[in-house]
């Protein structure tokens, strides 16, 4: 695990894009393809900012999601729905690259049809991702991955459905840590004093968190973080 400390928000988009820009410049050369897990939250603003400067060929790269909420598109509260009207605009990307949740589904037909979708994309059961882009919440959620939540123990899915989510929507879809903790690279972007106790757990008192959870087997884990986020380290 490699931790980066940075003054303040602007040099967490900084530093998260420089990161980006290697990996996706390094993936499409030696794969022909860029495939990355988009989170929300605070990472939502760092992408939309950050990801509009790069130098990078927008055809190459596949975009999922490493959770998502079970609500229409037009929902505040659709992750994909904020990156349709912020992040595409800005950028070479199409919507047709983004692998989304199908509209109208329960969370467990959601679920095992964003696990179909993709199948195809990986062309196979190894979702394995370039890159996925994780947040945390104060409570140490990570993906829609909750503390003392069963999922937390999920081993045979990919691609889980939560129903009883602590944070609202209640309804969710989330990647399991038999795909995250497999991807090449995982980005931790923390920013604020609201994190700091939660960073100080994890990074420092090495509790069992959700967060603490993403361990690469073989690839690379890097948290981004800034002062005030670090101020208890």
């Amino acid at each position: 695990m490699t931790t980066i400390k940075v003054n303040d928000e602007q040099e967490i988009i900084n530093k998260l894009s420089s990161y980006i820009q290697k990996i996706s410049s390094d993936s499409i050369h030696n794969r022909g393809k860029f495939y990355v897990g988009l989170s929300g939250g605070s990472v939502v603003k760092y992408l939309c900012e950050g990801l509009p400067k790069l130098d990078t060929d927008w055809s190459k790269w596949v975009l999922a999601f490493c959770d998502e909420r079970v609500v229409p598109e037009e929902s505040e509260d659709s992750t994909f729905g904020i990156y349709k009207r912020q992040l595409i605009p800005r950028t070479g990307l199409k919507q047709e690259q983004f692998v989304t949740i199908k509209q109208g589904l329960s969370a467990e037909e959601a679920a095992k049809d964003y696990a179909d979708k993709l199948k195809l994309v990986f062309n196979g059961n190894n979702f394995k991702f370039d890159l996925l882009l994780l947040g945390m919440g104060p409570d140490g959620h990570t993906c829609s991955l909750f503390p003392n939540h069963p999922l937390l123990d999920e081993i045979h899915l990919n691609v889980a459905a939560i129903t009883d989510s602590p944070k609202p929507p209640p309804a969710r879809i989330t990647l399991t840590y038999a795909v995250v903790n497999e991807a090449r690279n995982c980005i931790f972007t923390i920013g604020g004093s609201s994190k700091a106790e939660m960073v100080k757990r994890i990074l420092k008192n090495k509790e069992d968190l959700p967060a603490a959870r993403v361990n690469p087997v073989n690839g690379s884990l890097y948290w981004i973080i800034d002062e005030a986020a670090a101020a208890l380290l």
